[in-house]
């Protein structure tokens, strides 16, 4: 009787990463998902529209090269200060170098940006900090240089 408890249990425990590895595998897909919406809106010149993958919440934090912004909505006026036009927006790509599950809600996603423009290249880095909120994935912190 013992044995066959043994089995189950290791047969159980045999299971769970697999599952786990399945979860973690949708999760990074929807996220992969959620940056392609976000290049799409920024590529059609509609900040508001690529804001939407953000925490809509005086909680959001975005860190650039010019300090920290508190909030959603100073996030959205910051973009559009910065971003007045679509030439000055120009066409956003995104390399996504690694993806990092904190906890069951939680990843780190790592990776690179660029800007194609008429009046000059931006590239850099960002490190972003998603949470499931409400059954869907959203940028709760966003560190880009």
């Amino acid at each position: 009787m013992r044995f066959i408890l043994f089995l189950i249990m290791i047969g159980s425990f045999v299971l769970l990463p697999s599952r786990y590895a399945a979860a973690q595998q949708s999760d990074q897909q929807k996220i992969e998902a959620l940056m392609a919406a976000q290049t799409s809106a920024w590529n059609r010149g509609d900040v508001t529209a690529f804001m939407q993958t953000y925490w809509h919440s005086d909680s959001l934090l975005f860190i650039g090269k010019n300090g920290v912004t508190y909030g959603w909505q100073a996030t959205l006026d910051r973009y559009k200060k910065s971003y007045p036009d679509t030439t000055a927006m120009g066409k956003l790509d995104f390399k996504l170098l690694e993806f990092k599950r904190l906890a069951p809600d939680i990843y780190l996603v790592v990776g690179k940006w660029h800007l194609q423009r008429s009046i000059g290249d931006l590239q850099g880095h960002f490190s972003l900090t998603l949470r499931k909120i409400k059954g869907e994935w959203k940028i709760i912190a966003d560190h880009s240089s």
